[in-house]
């Protein structure tokens, strides 16, 4: 009996033993690395013009998140050679670089959040390093907020991508290069920039989408003054706009779609003439909605005998205005590319809308007195057209009653394109929906644009739910589904039928924006009118769909 209770408690002691927790101790630690000491005195002033190297000593081991991204050097080294630590934990940084310092000039090491201790990852946030190879350390300084068409509040990350330069006003400024100050706005866009020399400037700010501290024309969104910055002493409460920045025209590419060549651009030509140097394709037809990135060049595959058997090497030329050449795309008839169309808008019709068909190919002709619109067996009177603005969509129009069913039956070959019709028959169910089920939205604007604009309705994601072209002091929304929407106004300035972005290179401001700080709710059954003073101008909020376009397609034949 002693020899099974002594064998009992041994096994608790041996279980007891290998029975792994977590050590008993305080709070986690959320304490940075501290700054003990670094290579340069603590004054950081006369600093040697042909020193090569920072370092930084802590108090703990650090690791360095995304330094290169994290990093801006104020003003820029050309030549860095190493960064330590990287890989393991350190208890010191160490930045190592070939350029000779200039003369009497504040170089600022800005880390953003890159230091972190190697526990916790607790970060050293905005931390900067500065010294001076003169007598002193400048100490002006410009902060300011950006504010950007793209940027969503709502979708807010820890890191931001918005940055600001100052560029030093020359005959000759390029801005391809790093700017000579530069820092990072904060998530909520606040920005400064520190330990800046007097002197005239130029400020830039832009979203650097590829973290390379550089403004790349027509890929990321700008914001900048037209007039440059004398300063002679600290400037506080600056605030830039940032939009879109227009592309440069360059033609992009050429790839096979449901119909023919797809040629795309970047950038928006105003007109494209497109010719086929082909000894095969004879019969084409080129569509192009001006300042659209986006040619068409449709044709026949079958009856010209065009890729059927093997790619075809196509050759076209073009003229945008801006360049003329020759390319070429190899084209394979794809059997499965045929016309259809379909239902985009749901199965649900907002009262007093119209039902709208959408077509794969450019829709040239049609025959609605061919197909059939019925609600309860009974055939209905209605009209079919081509839309005016998107020369792919059918609009049809009838006296639909709230809460009824109909049916629209589209017949094969009644909807046709260049050198194709529908193969087979389509039927489209849907419903007229109630009102009750849906609210209504009125603006009275007070200084209204002068010239015509879009009044769109913006959905909590930003996205673009409802909008109006027009120039009327009284803007109504009918039959608006219950929601949260904030008011936008996008001014078409020179009524070019599109809203124009920033142009950098000439200096050019995007088309005026109003943006109503208000977010409206509409519920069903409500009757809301909105009295909007247009006197500020504010930047917008988010937006990923593309802005509209309000002019038609235009199609062309070949000479």
């Amino acid at each position: 009996m002693k020899k099974i209770l002594f064998l009992f408690l041994f096994s608790l002691l041996l279980i007891s033993c290998a029975r792994v927790g977590s050590p008993v101790g305080g709070a986690k630690d959320t304490i940075p690395p501290k700054l003990i000491g670094s290579n340069i005195d603590t004054l950081r002033v006369n600093v040697p013009r042909d020193i090569k190297e920072l370092r930084i000593d802590f108090d703990e081991y650090i690791t360095l998140k995304e330094i290169n991204k994290q990093l801006i050097i104020s003003p820029p080294l050309k030549k860095m050679t190493k960064i330590i630590p990287s890989g393991m934990a350190n208890k010191y940084l160490l930045i190592k670089w070939e350029d000779t310092l200039q003369a009497n000039t504040t170089y600022n090491f800005n880390f953003g959040n890159a230091i972190v201790d190697n526990n916790e990852s607790n970060a050293l946030k905005y931390y900067n390093f500065a010294f001076s190879t003169g007598e002193k350390i400048d100490d002006f300084y410009i902060s300011g907020e950006l504010k950007s068409l793209i940027a969503n509040k709502e979708k807010k990350s820890e890191e931001s991508s918005l940055v600001v330069g100052l560029y030093q006003e020359k005959d000759s400024m390029d801005y391809r290069q790093k700017p000579y100050y530069i820092t990072k706005a904060d998530p909520d866009g606040y920005f400064e920039l520190n330990y800046l020399s007097p002197g005239n400037y130029r400020i830039l700010a832009f979203e650097d989408s590829n973290a390379n501290s550089v403004y790349d024309a027509g890929k990321e969104n700008v914001g900048f003054l037209k007039e440059g910055i004398a300063l002679d002493k600290s400037i506080s409460g600056l605030n830039i706009n940032l939009f879109p920045s227009k592309k440069a025209l360059k033609y992009q590419e050429m790839k096979e779609v449901p119909g023919g060549i797809l040629m795309t651009y970047e950038g928006n030509p105003a007109a494209v003439k497109v010719l086929s140097i082909n000894e095969k394709l004879k019969d084409y037809k080129v569509t192009h909605s001006p300042k659209s990135d986006s040619i068409y060049i449709w044709f026949d595959a079958k009856k010209q005998n065009l890729g059927i058997d093997a790619r075809e090497n196509l050759k076209f030329s073009y003229d945008d205005g801006v360049k003329q050449d020759t390319i070429s795309v190899f084209y394979r008839y794809n059997t499965k590319n045929e016309m259809t169309v379909s239902n985009t808008k749901g199965s649900v019709l907002a009262p007093t809308d119209d039902f709208v068909i959408t077509s794969n190919y450019f829709i040239d002709k049609m025959q609605p007195e061919k197909w059939s619109l019925v609600s309860d067996s009974i055939s209905q009177e209605f009209t079919a057209v081509i839309s005016p603005n998107n020369s792919y969509e059918i609009v049809i129009k009838s006296n639909f009653k709230e809460g009824k069913k109909y049916s629209l039956t589209v017949p094969k070959e009644t909807v046709s394109s260049f050198y194709e019709s529908l193969l087979k028959s389509y039927r489209f169910d849907f419903e007229s929906g109630k009102t009750e089920a849906y609210g209504t939205l009125s603006f009275t604007l007070k200084d209204a644009p002068s010239t015509k604009f879009w009044l769109q309705l913006l959905s909590e994601n930003g996205n673009i739910a409802y909008s109006k072209y027009g120039n009327e002091a009284v803007v109504n929304f009918n039959s608006i589904k219950p929601g949260t929407y904030q008011p936008r106004i996008l001014v078409d300035n020179n009524e070019n039928g599109i809203w124009d972005s920033s142009d950098f290179s000439t200096g050019t401001f995007a088309e005026d924006v109003f943006l109503n700080p208000k977010k409206i709710e509409v519920r069903p059954l409500w009757e809301i009118r909105e009295n909007w003073n247009l006197n500020e101008k504010i930047a917008p909020p988010s937006s990923e769909k593309p802005l509209p376009e309000a002019i038609p397609t235009k199609t062309s034949e070949k000479p």
